[in-house]
């Protein structure tokens, strides 16, 4: 049985695959970066090896927002994922 999809569905999962791959990413990042740098990597070396996993990363967080079943979900856990990293990378780096 086919379901008619919306052009509102479509929108949603468009901006939750770019909007909440990017705060996904952006957490990722940031967090990655904390931790390389208090596991004493040097900053080039940290932002460098982040990139190169964001890149990948933030591919699969946009298909998966085409093959979820619930754009709800996809939206919670890419952008709670999104604050949640960015809040502990914001921790790490304050000394908390």
């Amino acid at each position: 049985m086919a379901q008619h999809i919306t052009t509102g569905q479509v929108v949603s999962r468009i901006a939750a695959g770019v909007l909440g791959g990017y705060a996904f990413i952006w957490g990722f990042t940031t967090l990655t970066i904390a931790v390389a740098l208090a596991a004493r990597r040097s900053y080039g070396e940290a932002q460098t090896t982040a990139y190169l996993l964001a890149f990948l990363l933030f591919l699969a967080a946009f298909l998966w927002a085409f093959t979820a079943r619930r754009v709800a979900l996809v939206w919670a856990v890419l952008g709670g994922g999104g604050a949640l990293m960015t809040a502990t990378a914001w921790a790490l780096t304050r000394g908390g």
